[in-house]
């Protein structure tokens, strides 16, 4: 059985919007992630085991609110209190995770069907999560997320890069290709170019 993605029958490659006149460096990059797997890992209030000694992919869990650790395979997202959600291109990701995190002490859920990964890149991202959410993006860093609204549909923005700014952008599966409309129609203005 193949994994569908799924905004498999609904992307349109190409340039979109205000392209014209515009270098390929200045025009926003939207793409769809596939291919990842998604896990969330809570821990429970009776577990022993201290969050700060674990380690997946080489990457310590973060306590620190709304921090990211990653690298280049593996992202570790700070959910919510005790709370993070693994997203690795690793295929066995769930092997590194079951071996460090017992059952005792953590609940590990496999979402990587549930949700869909948009990224965008470009100096226009920021403003184009403006004009759909509520969140104050003046100080967003790099290794920096936040759960938020985006036109009413519930989403976690995870910054991967701040020079170009590179932002992934995770929601349930079900919203999918309405969020794919909401970001591209806001990316509009500056113009976007889907690969």
């Amino acid at each position: 059985m193949s994994e569908i993605p799924p905004l498999n029958n609904f992307e349109n490659n190409g340039l979109h919007g205000n392209y014209q006149n515009k270098k390929g460096n200045d025009l926003i990059v939207i793409n769809e992630i596939t291919n990842i797997k998604i896990y969330q890992l809570v821990k429970f209030k009776s577990g022993s085991l201290e969050s700060t000694s674990i380690k997946i992919d080489d990457q310590v869990l973060p306590t620190i609110t709304n921090s990211v650790n990653g690298n280049t395979i593996t992202r570790i997202l700070w959910n919510a209190p005790n709370t993070w959600l693994i997203i690795s291109t690793d295929k066995n990701i769930n092997k590194k995770i079951t071996a460090v995190c017992s059952e005792n002490d953590f609940a590990i859920t496999d979402l990587s069907h549930s949700r869909i990964i948009l990224q965008i890149k470009g100096a226009q991202v920021l403003n184009v999560i403006k004009k759909g959410s509520p969140l104050n993006l003046n100080e967003f860093q790099k290794n920096e997320c936040r759960t938020s609204v985006y036109h009413g549909i519930t989403f976690t923005i995870d910054m991967i890069e701040d020079l170009p700014q590179t932002l992934n952008l995770m929601a349930n599966r079900s919203f999918s290709e309405s969020f794919y409309h909401a970001i591209t129609d806001s990316a509009l203005e500056y113009g976007y170019k889907k690969i």
